[in-house]
This record gives structure tokens, sequence and C-alpha cells, in this order.
């Protein structure tokens, strides 16, 4: 049938919301026996999984806690207006993070190219309509970046229309600012990796008068990286939501000066004359990512702490006692700062290759996720694992290792 003909029957059913189902998808309106919870998964065939690698975007993020889906739950219940409640969640976000305000967007990259269509055309919707198509405007098309900061999700600026300016020292940037600059770009993973730090960046905006931004995606903890770099002076700054924070994977905060966001609402649905319509967030994820804030900001850090430290030990010890296997702790300084254990092991003792050992494991019942790392040795964290998952990793890792000794 035609769409216009499945619309055109659907006005002859007396009550056509509780037969639509059975009427259009006769197969998926069947309901699951009674009592039976259904495992959507499992019917589906996808394979679910140990996660004790941490939070990757293709590993699904995190997993949201009990009162963030009470929250999806509740929230979905009834109707609202959709900027009313980014103006209320947006205050409640501004003055957890120290920003003059917040939004909450589709993920950190949709905010990065939200913000970036904020500060090109201001309030003028005009400027609004015509992105990404900059080219007469008047609107500036450049955004500097540093040459170790210039990764792919610099895509995101670069769909505002606008291109990218590699530079590598201060002095680069002097050279590069210009009346078609945009944005002085920072990208906090890879700071390690640029010549010019932090404060450097935000002051060099200073000096020639350009916005700074930060991308901190998955750098949370530590928790004061929600509000240290606000208070450092950036413009905006972008972070994801669905990692240590555990709100939903497909929402994200936006947070910065007041007249940066509210030029980038402008370019955010429910208006559609902008390049940000598909960048849609809906009521449930807006409130599940304020309340997923809250809790992560006011909870015992420190007992947290102690207990990733007390589950990584255990996985440490029972692998460690192994012939030929040595094990290092260490706490990434940048980004996913947690716990992280180092397992390698001498090839010349145990005959396996660490992708084949990510494998067995992967294969394995149940199946678990381990970082990668060379030739020989994994990486293993358990932020994401649930109480009692790292003893099944850490027997099924020590099994396998067994088993491969010479």
């Amino acid at each position: 049938m035609k769409r216009r003909d499945i619309l055109k029957s659907l006005t002859l059913l007396p009550v056509a919301g509780p037969l639509l189902g059975t009427v259009l998808f006769p197969q998926t309106a069947k309901a699951s026996p009674s009592g039976k919870k259904r495992d959507l998964y499992k019917e589906l065939g996808v394979r679910t999984f140990i996660n004790a690698a941490g939070t990757l975007t293709f590993m699904t993020g995190s997993l949201m806690h009990d009162y963030v889906l009470e929250t999806i739950n509740d929230a979905s219940k009834d109707f609202c207006l959709l900027d009313e409640l980014q103006d209320k969640v947006g205050e409640k976000i501004a003055a957890l993070v120290h920003s003059e305000a917040a939004v909450v967007t589709s993920g950190a990259f949709s905010g990065m190219t939200l913000a970036l269509a904020g500060i090109l055309t201001g309030k003028d919707t005009k400027k609004v309509e015509q992105l990404p198509h900059l080219e007469g405007t008047g609107m500036k098309t450049e955004v500097i970046c540093q040459k170790g900061h210039d990764i792919v999700y610099n895509h995101a600026l670069i769909n505002t229309g606008c291109k990218i300016v590699v530079v590598e020292t201060a002095e680069d940037v002097a050279k590069a600012v210009n009346e078609k600059t945009a944005l002085m770009h920072f990208l906090n993973i890879e700071a390690d990796k640029g010549k010019i730090w932090h404060e450097e960046w935000v002051e060099l905006g200073k000096k020639f008068n350009i916005p700074t931004s930060i991308d901190i995606a998955a750098d949370v903890p530590p928790v004061s990286n929600l509000w240290k770099f606000n208070d450092m002076g950036f413009h905006f700054v972008v972070i994801s939501g669905g990692k240590a924070i555990r709100g939903p994977q497909s929402a994200g905060l936006l947070m910065g000066k007041k007249y940066v966001i509210e030029a980038a609402r402008l370019h955010m649905p429910p208006r559609g004359f902008n390049i940000g319509r598909g960048m849609k967030v809906n009521k449930e994820e807006i409130l599940a990512m304020y309340v997923a804030l809250e809790h992560y900001i006011n909870q015992d850090h420190d007992i947290e702490w102690k207990d990733w430290e007390k589950r990584t030990a255990n996985v440490e010890n029972t692998v460690k006692s192994i012939n030929g296997v040595t094990t290092s702790v260490s706490v990434p300084k940048l980004g996913n700062s947690t716990p992280t254990l180092k397992i390698a092991w001498d090839n010349a003792k145990i005959k396996i290759a660490a992708k084949d050992l990510q494998e067995k494991l992967r294969k394995g019942d149940p199946s678990i996720e381990v970082g990668g790392g060379g030739d020989n040795y994994i990486n293993v964290t358990v932020w994401m694992t649930k109480p009692g998952q790292e003893k099944i990793v850490a027997n099924r890792i020590k099994e396998e290792l067994i088993k491969a000794s010479a």
C-alpha cells in the first residue's frame, strides 16, 4: 500500500490508535506471554557483554542508573513546551557547572556544531537560514585549531561551513588570526599533543578577541572538569552525557557564555529553518540528562574511587600470579581518568596474541570486552562493570592465559 492509501484507510477506523499496530504491523503487535518479560536482545540475536573496556560509543557508552530511567518514564506521560523545558533545565545545569548558560544537546558533537553556528550568526535569523552556505554572507569562515587537536570529530565544526586552520605555536596563532576567524578550538583529550595548553589558549583568544571553545566529550572524571573550563574562561564547553555522567547516550551538554548559548538555541529544534533541525533532543532526554548530572555531581566520588580500586585489585591479584604475567595500574590524566589495569605477558611463556585473547573473551559465555593494547597486553577497567562482574572478568582472563601457557 502507498503511504496516502494507508493514511486514508486509517480515517475509516472507529478508533485508529489501539488498532494501528495490528492493522499495519500484525506480526509485531503480538503481546508477550502473560507474566514473561521479553528479552529483546536475545529475541533479535544481539550480543550483550560485560564491559571492562570503558565508555566507548561503539559499545553504547554507559548504563543509565534506575533514577535516570525512572525520570524518562515519568517524563513520557505529559506534554510540555520544548523551549520552556530547555530554559528551565538550562538554568539549573548552568548553576551546577558554573556557566552563564547551558542547554541539553544531542551529544557533544552536535553541541560543537550548534555553538559555532551561534557564534557565526548571532541572533540574526536570516543568517541562521543561510548556514552552511557562508560565501557572500559576511559571516566568518575559519576555525583555528592546534595540529595535534585536529581529529575527525572536528567535522562538527566543518558542518557549519567553516574550514579548519591548523597551527602549532602561539606565533602561528598570531599569524593565523584575521577578519575571517570565528573561533579558536581546543581538544582536551589531546592537550599533550599540542604546544599550547588550556590557559594560554584562552589568553590568546582574549588577546585577539576571538571566542575559545573546548571539547571534553569523555573527560570526566574528575567531576571538577564539569566546571573547570567554564571557570577558566572558555566561551563554550561540550561534553557527552552518556559516559561517566550516565545520562542518555544520545544526549550531551553545551555550556558557556550566555550569548553563545542563546544564539545556538536558534539552530536547535523546535525551529526547522536551520542546520540543527535533525539534532533533536526529546523532553525525556532533557530531564534525564539534568537528573543524571545532578546525581553525578552530588555523589560521593571518594567512595566510588575506592570501590574502583578495590575491584581493580581483585582482577590484578587473580591474574598476576600466572607465570610470565606482569601487571600495572595507571590513571589516564586527560580523559577516562579511572584506574586502568594493564595485563601483559611474556610471549615466550604464554603463546597468545592480545587480539586472540580479546576474541576468546568476546566469544565466551558471558561475553566480555576488554581494552586493546599491543601484541602482548590488554587493558581492563572496572568502572563500567556491574558489581561482581570484575570477578568473572578476572577468572576468564586467568583461564585463557593459563590455557595459552607453554
